[in-house]
């Protein structure tokens, strides 16, 4: 019976695989269709990191971004055959370095931060908050080129010739071989090149320029890759050496693709606060350098100078010495500087006492209180509110400077001075150990310089420079121990009647 069925029944036997999708019984047409509207399928890839998905985020899972996710279309396989070669590859002995020889700007801080000066083709990136003086160095840097008789163009995106004519009169930046032009469009900007010529090129701002051929608003991310990929091939073909200025984010970031610092050669930070005259510029990346050096300016009426010895804007000069002050060397990169920090303790009129800190960490400052209370023994910290800052605005995040922290917080509770000429220096742990830090040489020596005659240091502080005294400390209860004596048994007395 079943072999009739079987002759009677014309339908086609059903494949073994299964039926695939389009169609009942496997038509191989609509396998192929399927499979092409899967290849035809849009993709989505982040900018930043290039993490793709099959759906749009705003969000990128992977470097958490935002509106970093953009849509692609599925590359096809394709192979590239080999081509003709632009130039023949050598052994790396026979390659000319004599190519990548640095020029110097005429700054000597900004030589110092770039390893000597600008290399022709590099393209540096510099960044900072607004009216931080980014484009009055920058006029300076074009005005001192262009005496060398080096053609200089500035162009600027944000302000008008005149504006930065009227900034030029008031620095002194006035040249006959620099050139200024205020445009916003790419193709002008390229059009400038061919006439001017120049060997330094300034872009005021890359965020301001944008290209008729992309899609998108000047400052957006397709804008900011397309101008400077273009200003880039620009400055390797002729040999020109370019320095664009760029925006920050309100996180200090710096705006646009993240892809913008991976093309460029060398990403600048210009950093300080527009309360104080202080300026540094600390190199984020250079191909042609170290990046731990740190360049030291001073912002003023007149300009923007460079500063060999800023040791001096952070100190404050005193006849005796005042309690609550203790002075310590940080490093800025490798330049050693010596800060001062103050502190100042006040009976609290509030059941939960104040914490402020201007130019300190706010967590490094209370390990410090915590410390100086189980530790040191001082409990007449808990209830007072407590004020803390540097001198000259400097900011203090290096763990070095805890033991000068430590230092003026006992100072300023027990309302008496330490030792003149003295510098503290060490990390403080939760234990009240007093760690080693990098540098330490370095350190007494810049404060040597500078006429201190005597240095809190921890163990071992290696060779130590003529004329100092150093005390080195194993924990938070020998460095107390340059506070009077009577000021030592009085915190003892009161945390034992605490008991």
């Amino acid at each position: 019976m079943a072999a009739a069925r079987g002759a009677d029944d014309c339908r086609p036997a059903r494949p073994v695989g299964g039926p695939v999708s389009g169609h009942r019984y496997g038509d191989p047409m609509a396998a192929r269709t399927a499979r092409s509207s899967a290849k035809d399928r849009p993709s989505y890839r982040c900018t930043e990191c290039g993490w793709t998905t099959a759906k749009w985020l705003g969000r990128c899972p992977e470097c958490q971004a935002w509106g970093t996710v953009e849509e692609y279309g599925a590359p096809a396989v394709r192979t590239t055959a080999p081509g003709r070669v632009t130039s023949a590859a050598l052994p790396i002995g026979q390659v000319d370095g004599r190519q990548a020889t640095a020029r110097s700007t005429g700054v000597d801080e900004l030589d110092r931060v770039l390893g000597g000066g600008l290399v022709p083709g590099a393209v540096v990136l510099l960044a900072g908050e607004p009216g931080v003086g980014k484009s009055t160095l920058l006029l300076d840097v074009a005005a001192k080129a262009a005496s060398d008789e080096h053609r200089t163009l500035y162009v600027t995106g944000e302000e008008s010739a005149s504006q930065v004519r009227m900034r030029a009169d008031r620095i002194g930046a006035l040249s006959d071989h620099l050139y200024l032009a205020a445009e916003t469009d790419l193709s002008a900007v390229l059009g400038h090149l061919d006439s001017v010529k120049p060997s330094l090129l300034i872009m005021d701002s890359v965020q301001t320029v944008a290209s008729p051929e992309i899609d998108g608003a000047p400052g957006g991310m397709a804008q900011v890759r397309e101008v400077a990929g273009a200003l880039i091939r620009a400055s390797k073909e002729r040999g020109m050496a370019t320095l664009l200025v760029g925006h920050v984010t309100k996180d200090g970031a710096i705006a646009g693709p993240r892809l913008l610092e991976h093309l460029v050669d060398v990403v600048l930070s210009f950093e300080g606060d527009r309360h104080a005259r202080l300026r540094l510029v600390r190199g984020v990346k250079n191909r042609y350098g170290a990046t731990d050096e740190v360049g030291c300016f001073e912002l003023h009426d007149e300009g923007i100078t460079g500063l060999a010895d800023p040791s001096g804007l952070f100190l404050t000069r005193r006849a005796e010495p005042v309690p609550g002050t203790c002075l310590t060397v940080t490093l800025e990169g490798r330049r050693p500087l010596v800060a001062e920090v103050q502190a100042l303790t006040v009976d609290s009129q509030i059941p939960s006492p104040r914490r402020t800190t201007s130019g300190l960490e706010t967590s490094r400052v209370s390990m410090m209180l915590a410390v100086l209370e189980q530790r040191g023994r001082i409990s007449a910290l808990g209830k007072r509110d407590i004020y803390s800052a540097t001198v000259g605005g400097v900011k203090l995040s290096e763990p070095a400077a805890d033991l000068a922290i430590a230092l003026a917080l006992a100072s300023a509770a027990s309302d008496s001075p330490l030792p003149k000429n003295l510098v503290a220096i060490g990390e403080v742990g939760l234990a009240g150990e007093v760690r080693r830090v990098t540098g330490v040489q370095r350190r007494l020596a810049e404060a040597a310089r500078l006429g201190f005659t005597h240095a809190l240091v921890p163990s071992d502080p290696g060779k130590i420079p003529a004329g100092m005294k150093v005390l080195e400390v194993a924990d938070i209860g020998d460095a107390l121990r340059v506070l009077p004596k009577r000021v030592r048994r009085e915190s003892r007395r009161e945390a034992d009647a605490d008991a």
